[in-house]
C-alpha cells in the first residue's frame, strides 16, 4: 500500500464518509507558523497542526531544533485533531510534502494508518476542489498510540553509521559543502555523510517520481534494499521526507532527528566541509 494518496482518492474518501482525518501541516523555514495560510484556505475538515509544538518538543540547543515529542505528547495532539482508533490520517502541506512527512514519520511509528497527500494544497486547488477558511475544532478523538522512537537514531549512532552503512545528508548541496549556514553555529556536514537532497525525489508539483528512477538515485548514493541507512537534515524535518520516499520504494531507513542542529551545537563533534563525505 502506498504512503501517498492523490487528490482524487482523498476526495473520494471524504465523499464516501470514510473514517479519515485530514491534517494541515503547513510549515517552512522562512514561515514556521502556517496558521494564517491555513485560515486563508484549507481542505474542508482539515485541522491545523503546528509542527513546532505538536510534532516536536523543545530543549537545549544541544538537543536540536526539533527533538521528538514524547508518545504521550503526540497522543494528546492526535486526540486534539480528532483522531480515533481505526482512522486514516492524511497529512498535507504546501512544501511538496516535506512538513507533512514529519507527521507521517511520527504517526506510522505510533501505529496509525497515515498517508501524505501528493501535491498538497496546491494539487487540491488545481483540481478545482473547494477550500474552507474556518478554524476546524473537532470533538476530541480517542486514539491510543504505540511508543515512538524506534525509527530514530542518536547522535552517536549517526557518527558511527558511515563505517557500516550510509548516512544521508539530505540538505541542499551548498549547506552540505559548508558554503552557507543560515541557522546553525557551524557550517559543513557530519564526516562520512553522503549528500542526497530530498528534492531530487519529486517533481515540480511535489509528486514522487517513478519508483525505478527513485531507486536508481538512491543506488547511486550507495543505498539499496538491505543497506543500513539513516537520513539527517537541518533539524529532522526534511530527513523524514527522505525516509518517506525510501519506505515508498521498499527500503527501510531511520532518521537522526537531532540532525545538523544537534551536531553543530555539541562541543567536540568533528565537522567536514567540501563535496566529499570525509
Amino acid at each position: 500500500m502506498s504512503n501517498f494518496v492523490s487528490v482524487a482518492e482523498l476526495d473520494e474518501l471524504q465523499t464516501a464518509g470514510a473514517p479519515v482525518r485530514v491534517i494541515d501541516v503547513r510549515w517552512r523555514l522562512d514561515r514556521p507558523d502556517g496558521h494564517a495560510d491555513y485560515l486563508d484556505g484549507h481542505i474542508p475538515g482539515a485541522v491545523y497542526v503546528p509542527l513546532d509544538t505538536e510534532l516536536a518538543s523543545h530543549g537545549e540547543p544541544a538537543d536540536g531544533r526539533h527533538p521528538l515529542p514524547t508518545t504521550a505528547e503526540l497522543q494528546d495532539a492526535a486526540r486534539r485533531w480528532g483522531v480515533r482508533d481505526g482512522d486514516v490520517v492524511v497529512a498535507y502541506d504546501d512544501v511538496k510534502g516535506v512538513a507533512a512527512a514529519r507527521a507521517w514519520w511520527l504517526l506510522r511509528q505510533a501505529g496509525v494508518d497515515v498517508r501524505v497527500l501528493e501535491g498538497g494544497i496546491r494539487a487540491w486547488r488545481e483540481a478545482g476542489l473547494g477550500v474552507d477558511s474556518d478554524e476546524v475544532s473537532p470533538q476530541p478523538g480517542d486514539v491510543t498510540l504505540s511508543e515512538i522512537g524506534a525509527d530514530a537514531i542518536t547522535i552517536d549512532d549517526a557518527a558511527a553509521l558511515p563505517a557500516s552503512g550510509v548516512l544521508l545528508d539530505v540538505r541542499a548541496p551548498e549547506r552540505y559543502r559548508g558554503e552557507v549556514e543560515p541557522l546553525d553555529p557551524q557550517a559543513g556536514h557530519i564526516p562520512g555523510a553522503v549528500n542526497l537532497p530530498t528534492a531530487l525525489h519529486f517533481d515540480s508539483a511535489g509528486r514522487i517520481l517513478d519508483h525505478d528512477t527513485v531507486r536508481a538515485t538512491f543506488a547511486a548514493a550507495g543505498v539499496t534494499r538491505g543497506t543500513a541507512v539513516a537520513a539527517y537534515c537541518g533539524s529532522g524535518i526534511t530527513a523524514a521526507h527522505t525516509a518517506l520516499v525510501l519506505d515508498e520504494v521498499g527500503i527501510e531507513a531511520k532518521v537522526f532527528p537531532g540532525s545538523w542542529s544537534q551536531w553543530s551545537n555539541t562541543p567536540g563533534r568533528p565537522v567536514a566541509v567540501g563535496e566529499q563525505p570525509g
